[in-house]
């Protein structure tokens, strides 16, 4: 099922180049199923497209973390962390504030 997602998500990519929700869907569908390095491919493009989406700066940090790129993830959380003051989103800004003084703690 994860690829037919993939495949589902892409085809809108195809349509819609700019989709951030297809491709942070892509990246979550490929991390969740292990494909970590093909998953932060698509979170940077994201990020690159789409500086101001924030969920991709949280998840892109979780899973440079959770390979152990712990520097990564820092600055990764430190970007979104002004990414989501920035949109007015003080629930991104606890749970990445969280998760950078987690990883700062380490």
């Amino acid at each position: 099922m994860p690829n037919e997602k993939i495949n589902n998500l892409r085809e809108i990519l195809a349509l819609d180049p700019k989709n951030s929700f297809a491709r942070y869907g892509i990246a979550m569908e490929l991390a969740g199923s292990g494909q970590v390095d093909a998953a932060l491919a698509e979170f940077d493009e994201l990020l690159k497209l789409d500086p101001e989406y924030t969920a991709g700066y949280f998840m892109s940090a979780q899973t440079l973390a959770g390979i152990g790129r712990k520097a990564e993830a820092i600055e990764r959380l430190k970007v979104g962390i002004g990414c989501a003051a920035r949109a007015g989103n003080r629930h991104a800004m606890s749970e990445m504030q969280a998760m950078l003084d987690e990883l700062e703690a380490a």
